[in-house]
C-alpha cells in the first residue's frame, strides 16, 4: 500500500476538472475556471489546517503554511505548481489505469484503436516495467502538467502532517493560474510567500531537476507594402509578404527549433500572415548564453535595418520583448538548492538527472525576483497533448524527495 494513499485519488478528481488558460484574455487568472478551482485548492488547504491559506491579489496565487515544529532557525522552503492545462482539449478528460505495464505493449486510448501509445514510437514507456501508468482516453491531454505537481505537494504536506515525528521548518506552497500561457509569475509576489528558496514542482521524468533555462524573448514583426495591379506593378509595388519571406531567409538557416538541441540556441517562427499590402510574423528567441541572447536580438533587428536602408523607408518594424531569463545566473551564486535536491534524489534511490532545460519555469522569472526556484520532476511525460501520460510510482517517488529535502534542509 502506498505511503501516499490521497496522492493518485486527488490527481485523478484534480485532471477531470477543466482548467485551461486563456492567451486571449487580459484578466488575472485568464480563465474563470482556473480561480474557480484555485478556491477548491484552498479550501482542500484550510482543511488540512495549514496556516495562512489566501489567495494573493496581485497574483492569484493560493498561498498556505505549513509551520515548522522545531525550535532552531532553519531555511523556509517553498513548493510551487501551477494549475492550468495547454492549448490542448481539456474537457471531460477521463484518465485511465494501466496496471502493471509490461515495458514493451502498444497501449490502446480510445476504443476505435486510433490513438495509441506505443513504444516503438514513445521509447520512454521501456522504462515504466513494472509500474501503474494513467493516460489519456485519446480525445484530451491529461494534465500531468502541473496537476501532478499540485497532488505531490498536497500529499507531501498530509504526510508531514500524519507524522510529526518528521521535524521542520516553516513550509510554503503555492498554486498558481496561467503558466501555460507565460503570464503566470509575472505577478508572483515574492514578499507575500517568504521563503528562504523554493521549488517548482514542474518537470518531466524520474529524476529530472532544472536550474537552468532559455533566456527568452518574442518578437513581432509587420510589414508594410505597396499593392497595386501586377500588370503595372514594376518599380511600384512592395509585396510585404516576399519581404517577410525574404526576412526569414536572412536568419541563419541552422538556428531552428527542428536542428537544434542542448544549449544550442534558436529563432522560432510560429506565426506567418499577410497580403500584399501587409504582412505580420512571429517569433520566439531563445538562447541559454545571455550574451548569445542578446547577439541575437541585435541581428534580428539588425536585418530589418538592413532591409530598410534598402528600402529606402521603415517598412518593416520589430517588436522584442523578453520574456524570462536564465535562472542559472542567479541560482549558480549559491548552489545549496541545487544540491540539497541532489542529495535527497540519492537518499531515496532517485538518480538525479541535472540538465539546462529548453524552455522555461515560473522559477525562471521567481528566481530573478530574489527567490532562487529551481524545477523537480513531477514526472509527466508527452505533455500538451493526448498522448500525455504519468507513472504513479514516479508521482509518490516525487513526494519522497519533498519530503527528504524538508527533512535535509532541517538537518543542515
Amino acid at each position: 500500500m502506498s505511503k501516499y494513499p490521497e496522492l493518485i485519488t486527488n490527481f485523478l478528481n484534480f485532471v477531470k476538472i477543466n482548467t485551461r488558460s486563456d492567451p486571449n484574455s487580459t484578466t488575472i487568472p485568464s480563465a474563470a475556471r482556473e480561480a474557480k478551482f484555485l478556491n477548491t485548492l484552498a479550501e482542500m488547504l484550510e482543511k488540512m489546517e495549514l496556516s495562512d491559506v489566501h489567495t494573493n491579489e496581485q497574483s492569484a496565487y493560493v498561498f498556505a503554511t505549513l509551520p515548522g515544529n522545531v525550535d532552531q532557525k532553519v531555511p523556509t522552503i517553498g513548493f510551487i505548481s501551477h494549475i492550468d492545462t495547454a492549448d490542448f482539449n481539456a474537457e471531460n478528460i477521463k484518465p485511465q489505469i494501466v496496471k502493471n505495464y509490461d515495458g514493451q505493449s502498444v497501449i490502446q486510448l480510445d476504443k476505435e484503436g486510433k490513438y495509441t501509445l506505443d513504444p516503438a514510437i514513445f521509447s520512454s514507456l521501456k522504462r515504466y516495467k513494472g509500474d501503474t501508468l494513467i493516460t489519456t482516453d485519446g480525445s484530451t491531454l491529461l494534465g500531468a502538467d502541473d496537476k501532478s505537481g499540485v497532488a505531490e505537494i498536497i500529499a507531501a504536506l498530509t504526510y508531514l502532517r500524519a507524522h510529526p515525528d518528521i521535524k521542520h521548518g516553516d513550509i510554503k506552497v503555492g498554486f498558481g493560474p496561467d503558466e501555460e500561457i507565460g503570464t503566470g509569475a509575472d505577478h508572483f509576489d515574492v514578499t507575500d510567500f517568504w521563503a528562504d528558496f523554493a521549488y517548482t514542482v514542474d518537470g518531466g521524468p524520474l529524476g529530472d531537476l532544472n536550474y537552468e533555462t532559455f533566456n527568452a524573448a518574442d518578437a513581432k514583426v509587420t510589414i508594410q507594402g505597396t499593392d497595386v495591379h501586377p500588370a503595372e506593378a514594376k518599380g511600384v509595388m512592395v509585396n510585404a509578404i516576399q519581404l517577410g519571406m525574404d526576412f526569414h531567409q536572412a536568419l541563419p538557416d541552422f538556428d531552428r527549433p527542428e536542428r537544434t538541441d542542448g544549449r544550442q540556441g534558436f529563432f522560432h517562427i510560429y506565426d506567418f500572415e499577410g497580403t500584399v499590402d501587409h504582412t505580420s510574423l512571429a517569433y520566439i528567441i531563445r538562447d541559454h548564453d545571455r550574451d548569445r541572447f542578446e547577439a541575437r536580438k541585435r541581428l534580428f533587428k539588425g536585418i530589418a535595418d538592413q532591409m530598410n536602408n534598402e528600402l529606402g523607408s521603415e517598412r518593416i518594424k520589430v517588436t522584442l520583448k523578453d520574456q524570462y531569463y536564465n535562472m542559472g545566473e542567479i541560482i549558480q551564486k549559491d548552489p545549496t538548492v541545487v544540491q540539497i535536491a541532489e542529495q535527497a534524489m540519492k537518499n531515496v534511490g532517485v538518480k538525479p538527472n541535472v540538465f539546462p532545460v529548453r524552455g522555461g519555469t515560473d522559477g525562471s522569472k521567481i528566481s530573478f525576483m530574489g527567490l532562487p526556484t529551481p524545477n523537480l520532476f513531477a514526472g509527466g511525460e508527452n505533455m500538451h497533448g493526448r498522448f500525455e501520460y504519468v507513472s504513479e510510482q514516479t508521482m509518490e517517488k516525487a513526494v519522497d524527495v519533498i519530503v527528504e529535502m524538508i527533512k535535509l534542509y532541517t538537518e543542515k
